[in-house]
C-alpha cells in the first residue's frame, strides 16, 4: 500500500518558493536555481524515483524558465523576496564571526552586491569584530613568531584584512605588555 507521502502531489512552484522562503531569506539567484531544480526533479519519469538527484539534469524548457520568472516577479511584488532583506539577514548572521572579505565573497556567491552603506558600516566595525573573534579564540597574545602566524592565519581564514589582522595582533601585544608591567 503506498504511503501518504507517495500519494502527495508535488508542490507548485509558488508553494515551493514560499516553503523555501519560510526557512530563511533567499537571494533571487538561489530561488531561481532551486525552483529550476524542482522543475527538473518533478519532470523526471516516475521510474527514476529516488535517483532524481543522481541522474543528469534534464534541461528545463523555456516555458519552465518563464514560469520560474513569473513566480519570482510575484514574490517580489508581494515583498516575499527582497535582496535588501537577504543582505541584511546575511550581514546579521555573519558579521559577528567573519570579516568583510568573507562576507563579500559569500554575498557574491549568492549573486548579491552589498550596498555602500552596509559596506561602510562593516568597514567601520571590522577592527572591533576582529578583536572580539580573536579574544574568543585566544586568551593571550602570541608568544613567538610561529604563534603569531597561527593567530594571523586564524583571522585571515575568517575574512579579515591583513591590515586589521596586524592591528589586532599589535593591540594584543601592547595589552599583554601592559598587563605584565602592572
Amino acid at each position: 500500500m503506498p504511503s501518504a507521502a507517495a500519494k502527495r502531489q508535488p508542490l507548485s512552484l509558488k508553494a515551493r518558493a514560499l516553503a523555501l522562503l519560510a526557512q530563511r531569506e533567499q537571494s533571487v539567484s538561489e530561488i531561481r536555481r532551486k525552483l529550476l531544480r524542482h522543475l527538473r526533479a518533478t519532470s523526471l519519469p516516475a521510474s527514476a524515483g529516488a535517483l532524481a538527484e543522481e541522474v543528469d539534469p534534464i534541461p528545463v524548457e523555456d516555458d519552465g524558465e518563464a514560469r520560474v520568472d513569473e513566480v519570482i516577479d510575484w514574490l517580489r511584488a508581494h515583498n516575499y523576496l527582497s535582496e535588501e532583506r537577504f543582505v541584511e539577514s546575511r550581514l546579521n548572521a555573519r558579521s559577528g564571526r567573519y570579516g568583510n572579505l568573507r562576507i563579500r565573497q559569500e554575498l557574491a556567491q549568492h549573486g548579491v552586491v552589498m550596498t555602500p552603506e552596509a559596506a561602510q558600516s562593516l568597514k567601520d566595525s571590522e577592527l572591533e569584530r576582529a578583536t572580539e573573534v580573536w579574544r574568543k579564540k585566544f586568551a593571550h597574545p602570541p608568544a613567538d613568531a610561529a604563534e603569531k602566524a597561527r593567530h594571523a592565519r586564524f583571522l585571515s581564514q575568517r575574512g579579515f584584512s591583513p591590515d586589521v589582522i596586524s592591528r589586532v595582533l599589535r593591540n594584543a601585544r601592547a595589552a599583554g605588555k601592559a598587563e605584565t608591567a602592572d
